[in-house]
């Protein structure tokens, strides 16, 4: 564990790095903790590349934690569209319906309430109270932890046993006092930018002299890949219903009493949002198909259901492998389903979809 002359150099010498070469993100241009938090909030599971423009759109949408708390779900939801794993939006709204509620439109600056509030982690509330408030908590993500386990030559799964507590203790004895905040990014940037999963760039490191696993030839190596969970192949088919006009008819969001998306699991397979006709299936699509229309639609004959097969689509969602397939239905009127929507097929922007529904979206109209 570097200390004394080698742990102020080693401060130093990121700091310095931090300052010149760190990216110009809109999130660091100001202390307010709500767009920290949102950017926080946004940037899990998702590339900054892909978080400025949804960040952009959403911060002018929802300027502040009491225009995202009063704003319809479904709003939100719409703003979210795209970014995937939709409980962060939920969660969002909800801790900010909290923040109004309990804590005068501010996020609160002690750990314990940070914690209290939906969807915030230690991470989350590290450094949001870091950066927006100064407060002395290191963070310890992903790209830190990388970091960290290299600087220490530590081997092994870095979230087993005990050595994801060994690191967030390494990070609290690097953290730098006097700027927390600063600090916690410029560790963040150099796992983000330099010291990366694959091929890390040892050569422009500002702090390659104090890593252990450079000495040791073990960069490469560190860390090690965790064991992925089993690859689960689901199957589904939607219809995209079409009248003359390409108007095109989704249904509400549906409800769903479970947490897990298995294959069973359509509303949260579907993100619990606006969606085509869908089910599940083994074998083949069609007659699936045509016997769910049978049945929740409009009691047709099956020789009165002509489906038109669409371009296959393929989406993955952490460990489920969604083969779905699509098809057109063209109709003189569009059926008459409570709760449903009728839009242009070829622009679904005005309500909230998941990336799956987009693809069936874009598969019927490269059919027209």
């Amino acid at each position: 564990m570097l200390t004394g002359t080698s742990l102020n150099r080693f401060r130093e010498n990121l700091v310095t790095w931090f300052s010149q070469f760190q990216r110009d993100l809109p999130w660091r241009h100001t202390q307010d903790p709500y767009p920290i938090w949102l950017s926080e909030v946004m940037l899990q599971q998702t590339r900054v590349v892909a978080a400025i423009p949804y960040f952009e759109r959403f911060l002018e949408r929802f300027p502040t934690v009491g225009a995202l708390a009063a704003a319809p779900q479904e709003e939100v939801l719409r703003l979210w569209s795209g970014l995937g794993y939709y409980s962060r939006a939920r969660n969002l709204q909800r801790a900010a319906q909290e923040i109004v509620n309990r804590h005068n439109s501010k996020f609160p600056e002690d750990w314990e309430s940070a914690l209290q509030l939906p969807g915030i982690g230690n991470y989350t509330a590290a450094a949001v109270l870091s950066i927006a408030y100064g407060k002395q908590f290191a963070v310890l993500d992903g790209n830190v932890a990388r970091v960290l386990a290299r600087l220490l030559a530590i081997r092994g799964d870095l979230r087993a046993n005990g050595t994801w507590q060994e690191l967030q203790q390494t990070a609290n004895q690097l953290l730098e006092a006097h700027a927390p905040g600063n600090w916690n990014q410029a560790l963040m940037e150099l796992g983000a930018t330099l010291c990366t999963p694959r091929s890390p760039q040892c050569l422009l490191c500002p702090v390659s002299e104090f890593c252990e696993a450079r000495k040791q030839g073990l960069v490469e190596l560190i860390p090690e890949k965790r064991k992925k969970r089993s690859t689960v192949e689901i199957t589904l088919a939607s219809v995209v219903f079409c009248n003359p006009n390409n108007r095109t008819l989704l249904l509400p969001p549906p409800k769903s009493n479970t947490k897990s998306a298995d294959a069973d699991d359509i509303p949260a397979l579907l993100s619990r949002m606006w969606h085509f006709p869908t089910v599940s299936f083994q074998g083949e699509p069609e007659p699936h198909l045509k016997k769910h229309l049978q049945k929740t639609f409009l009691k047709w004959k099956a020789n009165k259901i002509r489906l038109i097969p669409l371009k296959t689509a393929h989406h993955a969602v952490t460990y489920r492998s969604i083969t779905i397939f699509p098809f057109r239905m063209d109709v003189e009127k569009l059926p008459k389903v409570p709760g449903s929507k009728s839009l242009p097929l070829s622009d679904l922007s005005s309500i909230a979809i998941s990336n799956l529904t987009r693809k069936v979206a874009r598969a019927a109209i490269s059919s027209l």
